[in-house]
């Protein structure tokens, strides 16, 4: 399976998977509405072996096949780790 990958220009280190290229009508509109404009990042084969950084691809496939799109947002910060240590 097929991946196109966006970087939101409004929302910080989030992005968007698209089963189908520049497809961004899958998207519900307050969605778009929040992300802003989209930038291409890169194109991706989601195979079953296929590991990602920040996300799970059996999910990230699931979501395509589903709702044609998958959402990755910014990582939560770990509450164990103090800023100020």
């Amino acid at each position: 399976m097929q991946a196109y990958v966006y970087k939101s220009q409004r929302k910080a280190d989030t992005f968007v998977y698209l089963a189908a290229r520049d497809d961004f009508a899958r998207l519900p509109e307050p969605l778009r509405t929040q992300l802003g404009d989209l930038s291409f990042v890169l194109e991706v084969a989601l195979t079953p072996e296929r590991k990602l950084a920040r996300e799970d691809a059996d999910v990230v496939r699931t979501n395509l096949a589903s709702r044609g799109f998958h959402i990755q947002f910014p990582p939560q910060p770990d509450p164990a780790i103090r800023p100020d240590a």
